[in-house]
């Protein structure tokens, strides 16, 4: 599965190559054989440099980030290669193939990409494509990962059984079958056709995790091995060779030019994005304040990155005495922990609730983004109140920014539970990255769209 995957996905950044580089040069230089010969080459050479940054990688591919940073990698590197060609062969290359046609080709690239790994993620839904995986270990670290897998079908682990130090208790373990002894592993391999056998916790270590390697060897399933790093991925995770050890490195802090990328990103997009808005801003400002009584946006004290406090902005979407009827109302509230939720607020104003279905009333928030009190991905900008009864493992969601979308906007919204929207954000706080906001934008419009979880 893995390697017809990986051809498909060659096949399609070929293709969408092509088809750009003809859309672009065919009408600018005519069907002749330097039009088609540079289409050809400008394929090829993006083929190359995705390769280059290992967007083929049949481990990276089907989930996550990183196939989509090697394909904006590989791009970036085919404009290099077209200025530096036209300038050391002086070749007369159009400015528009390089500054058009290469942003145009990752565009086009990326939605392919998307619209493959959507499928891929549609037939293992189904129980499709999958990998047939045994995990070994001692029960509590088996049961974790059992579980964790089951939750998330779409990374292709199909659990077929576990493999436990004693065959004291063959109970089922996490819904799943004890298919042998630890020591059983190789023959439970061959026996049940397993594609991956994962290692979890330390049970196994040092000696025996590389016996227990030198006898997969002789299978094909791979070795994978499940750290007790909850909720750290990459890129902040690194293996380093040293003296025949191998050290995993996990990154402290995110660099720099990661921090400088993502406020030029922030700030460009909410600009853009509050001129582009602005008519929608302003008609749905108009219809809160000729609908209801009081002002048509809203502005409360928040808090953001590392405890400093901020005046966000919102479309007013309840009554101007929403603030002095919560106390009345917290004996139906319907969420969790420390948020006050109702899927039927009387609070809120008949056009509140369209605004709020599609988040029109959190656009003005864009004024945030661009004042640099919030940015376009991070966690949901609490109340005072809120942070003020945070227990001290949740108080690490204020070390970045807010957002005005995130995991919890694209993982449920208002559906989540209070443990849930928690554990989404500081996932997000350990592992963001550009390309994870870019991708969380992407799919925040589907939800915003679809108005799920939105009320």
């Amino acid at each position: 599965m893995a390697r017809g995957y990986v051809r498909t996905t060659i096949v399609l950044d070929a293709v969408v190559a092509l088809l750009v580089g003809a859309a672009l040069l065919v009408p600018l230089m005519g069907v002749t054989v330097t039009s088609v010969a540079w289409t050809l080459g400008a394929a090829a050479l993006f083929v190359l440099m995705v390769a280059v940054f290992r967007g083929y990688d049949a481990d990276g591919m089907g989930d996550g980030p990183a196939e989509f940073q090697a394909v904006l990698r590989g791009g970036s590197l085919v404009a290099v290669g077209l200025m530096a060609a036209a300038f050391t062969f002086e070749i007369d290359i159009p400015r528009l193939a390089v500054f058009a046609g290469v942003p145009a080709l990752v565009v086009a690239a990326s939605l392919a990409r998307h619209g493959h790994r959507h499928h891929l993620h549609h037939r293992r839904a189904a129980g499709e494509a999958m990998m047939r995986t045994v995990v070994v270990g001692e029960p509590s670290a088996v049961e974790q990962v059992v579980g964790e897998l089951s939750l998330a079908p779409h990374h292709g682990y199909q659990v077929t059984g576990v493999c436990l130090p004693s065959l004291d208790n063959k109970a089922p373990m996490g819904g799943q079958p004890v298919l042998g002894a630890i020591s059983e592993v190789p023959q439970v391999v061959v026996d049940n056709a397993i594609d991956v056998v994962i290692v979890a916790g330390h049970y196994l270590s040092g000696g025996a995790l590389r016996r227990l390697s030198w006898a997969l060897g002789r299978t094909p399933a791979q070795l994978v091995v499940a750290p007790d790093l909850i909720e750290v991925t990459g890129p902040r995770l690194s293996v380093r060779p040293t003296a025949g050890l191998s050290l995993l490195e996990v990154e402290i802090g995110a660099p720099r030019r990661r921090l400088v990328a993502k406020t030029v990103l922030d700030r460009t997009v909410a600009t853009l994005g509050l001129l582009a808005l602005s008519p929608l801003i302003g008609a749905a400002a108009l219809a809160v304040r000729l609908t209801s009584e009081g002002p048509a946006f809203y502005r409360q004290t928040r808090v953001g990155v590392d405890g400093s406090t901020f005046t966000i902005w919102k479309l007013r979407s309840m009554y101007l005495d929403a603030d002095a009827r919560r106390d009345l109302l917290l004996e139906q509230n319907e969420g969790q922990g420390l948020l006050f939720k109702m899927r039927h607020d009387p609070r809120v104003t008949p056009v509140g609730r369209v605004l709020r279905r599609y988040s029109i009333d959190e656009l003005p928030q864009l004024f945030n983004v661009v004042r640099g009190d919030m940015s376009l991905v991070g966690p949901r900008p609490p109340l005072v109140a809120e942070v003020e009864a945070y227990p001290d493992m949740v108080q690490r969601r204020l070390h970045v920014k807010p957002g005005l979308t995130g995991l919890w906007q694209v993982s449920g919204r208002s559906d989540l539970s209070w443990d849930e929207a928690v554990r989404l954000d500081l996932r997000y706080v350990d592992n963001w990255s550009v390309a994870m906001d870019l991708m969380i934008l992407w799919k925040t419009g589907r939800a915003v769209f679809a108005g799920s979880g939105a009320y």
